[in-house]
């Protein structure tokens, strides 16, 4: 077989080129840190490269969903927090006004702070957290606690139509029912407040706890106005919808708490009712001792919702120390599949750089003689 000088350098120029394309390969893998740049150079790589980046990419956005998460339930715990104490304040502010000792003016006096507590306990319904309101339910856009709905006179129902006002009484919110005349009937299960606009009473009625009979005895007491609270229907939000996130895959968790366990018309009735009987002159002692109880249970759901919370809180906790683990998992497996080893990279590309030297030194002395060299 004849080799000709086209075929030595035909050939030479095909493996300086080989040459050229593997010191590339090894220079876009020293660059890049990577297996591969392109997807044909190695498709099993690059197919499991997608799952694994997956995952990881999955990893990072439960731990940025957990980041929300933890500012929702730790705003709202705080809020709560700062709230039984103002409670325990309005509580021990009760205590101390019902001594008889005490003179109206400085029971007007205590009246004034607890009006104070009770606008800081509405600045804490209205908590917001990343510009949302995080005691509104599902409806994060819209303030829960709206006061200028709040403690409507006595005198004032017949400006309102049927069924824009309830009534707080002890603890409970009564909706309206029914109205005849002056009278405005409003209920609450088995009990109804009766509230006569003409002669400003106020009638409770309630099942008679000494009763055996089926359906219970009624019956029925006098109030003095200021043991009612009237407001209008929508004064406190009872959005019950839960906010949920997504923690795991497939697995979401509500990070709210339920606003009408705690921040209700009830206990801003209740607050309102002990100002009201604070600039009373005529109230007892004994009145006073009997709205004590009330916030006795106000404190006891505001500790019970604290505790669900805090439970929710520890589960967040053991969850985020699983995708700790995960992440490490998961991009310890990317980099075996992706990234390459740089001190082997390096001795191979060296390694390859004097095989390139070699080829065109050896390609350079084989090559026949051209005319012109002979020419100079």
């Amino acid at each position: 077989m004849r080799v000709t000088q086209t075929m030595l350098s035909m050939n030479t120029l095909r493996h300086i080129n080989q040459g050229y394309e593997r010191l590339g390969k090894l220079q876009d893998q020293l660059a890049s840190q990577k297996k591969i740049t392109r997807a044909h150079q190695d498709p099993v790589v690059a197919m499991n490269g997608m799952r694994y980046r997956t995952q990881v990419t999955e990893v990072d956005q439960f731990k940025r969903n957990l980041a929300e998460v933890y500012n929702w339930m730790d705003s709202a715990d705080s809020a709560l927090d700062i709230t039984t104490q103002a409670l325990h304040r309005i509580r021990e502010l009760t205590v101390q006004a019902s001594n008889d000792t005490f003179e109206p003016t400085q029971r007007a006096n205590i009246a004034k702070e607890i009006e104070q507590l009770r606008a800081h306990i509405e600045s804490m319904a209205n908590t917001k957290a990343n510009n949302k309101y995080i005691f509104n339910g599902a409806n994060t856009m819209n303030a829960p606690v709206d006061t200028s709905k709040m403690n409507i006179s006595v005198g004032d129902l017949p400006n309102y139509e049927n069924g824009q006002l309830e009534v707080s009484f002890n603890g409970k919110v009564f909706q309206f029912d029914h109205a005849a005349g002056d009278t405005h009937t409003f209920v609450n299960g088995l009990e109804t407040i009766t509230i006569d606009v003409a002669t400003n009473t106020v009638t409770h009625t309630s099942p008679d706890p000494k009763s055996n009979t089926t359906p219970p005895a009624m019956v029925s007491n006098s109030l003095k106005d200021w043991n009612v609270t009237v407001s209008q229907v929508g004064a406190v939000s009872t959005n019950r919808q839960a906010v949920e996130i997504e923690i795991l895959k497939g697995v979401t968790l509500p990070v709210n708490v339920t606003p009408q366990n705690i921040f209700s018309n009830a206990l801003f009735g209740d607050i309102i009712r002990l100002e009201n009987a604070l600039k009373d002159p005529s109230t007892k002692g004994e009145d006073l001792t009997k709205l004590i109880s009330n916030f006795d249970k106000h404190i006891d759901q505001f500790v019970a919702e604290r505790a669900e919370l805090g439970a929710r809180i520890n589960r967040v906790e053991m969850v985020d120390s699983r995708l700790m683990e995960q992440e490490v998992i998961a991009r310890r497996i990317m980099s075996n599949n992706e990234d390459v080893d740089i001190e082997r990279t390096i001795v191979d590309l060296m390694t390859q750089e004097s095989v390139h030297r070699a080829a065109l030194s050896a390609g350079a002395r084989i090559m026949q003689p051209t005319l012109l060299d002979f020419l100079r």
